[in-house]
């Protein structure tokens, strides 16, 4: 359902069709529906199965917390409508797994950063910006996750208009800046960005960081 939803509303570059998504909304409801119902078992899925079940609730939810609020400029947006006790879209309690009270920094924060060690999470997860790594087109599987992680991690970090790269200064997505902790447990930063960048860059290269612009993916 997801992957049906993905393919028709979210263009190859990431830009996502909410109003469409608004418009359509049986199947996208009965998906959540799907991912509340069926929270995952540790000891039955494995950690491919745990990890995309959990990037795409947090991908589906996004998208469910922006049509909710339709139109918007930006999601941080909802910050200023007043909802009494939040302070960021991003501690919603609006949804829940498994019988139990759920927001998006729920599932990043402690569930996919802190039960997982994959830092390619990053350009998984969608946070409806511009600035965001995209939301991929199709639905994250289990027996093809490694490929797709990789992918985009590849795709993000090259992307000029997220990144700026040259052998010896680097201009980066804040991402790597706010998480930098978890690109640089097995390595230095620029280790990392070497696994994926099409040019080698400098062990001392100067590293610098970009706005983050907050603008609506659509």
């Amino acid at each position: 359902m997801w992957n049906t939803l993905l393919e028709k509303y979210v263009s190859k570059e990431g830009e996502v069709d909410y109003l469409a998504f608004k418009k359509d909304t049986a199947l996208f409801y009965r998906y959540l529906d799907l991912l509340s119902n069926n929270a995952p078992d540790p000891e039955k899925w494995t950690r491919e199965e745990q990890l995309a079940f959990w990037i795409n609730a947090y991908n589906a939810f996004t998208v469910k917390l922006i049509i909710d609020h339709y139109p918007l400029q930006s999601i941080k947006d909802i910050t200023a409508l007043n909802i009494p006790k939040i302070s960021s879209p991003w501690t919603m309690n609006f949804f829940e797994i498994g019988g139990k009270s759920f927001n998006l920094d729920k599932i990043e924060h402690e569930i996919l950063r802190k039960e997982f060690d994959e830092p390619r999470i990053h350009f998984a997860v969608n946070c409806a910006a511009v600035s965001c790594p995209k939301l991929l087109n199709e639905s994250y599987k289990a027996d093809k996750l490694d490929e797709q992680l990789e992918k985009q991690a590849s795709y993000f970090l090259n992307n000029s208009g997220k990144n700026k790269l040259n052998k010896n200064k680097v201009s980066l997505s804040k991402i790597f800046s706010w998480y930098k902790a978890d690109f640089t447990s097995k390595g230095t930063l620029i280790d990392f960005l070497n696994r994926y960048a099409k040019m080698k860059i400098n062990a001392n290269a100067e590293i610098e960081y970009l706005e983050y612009d907050w603008g609506l993916n659509e």
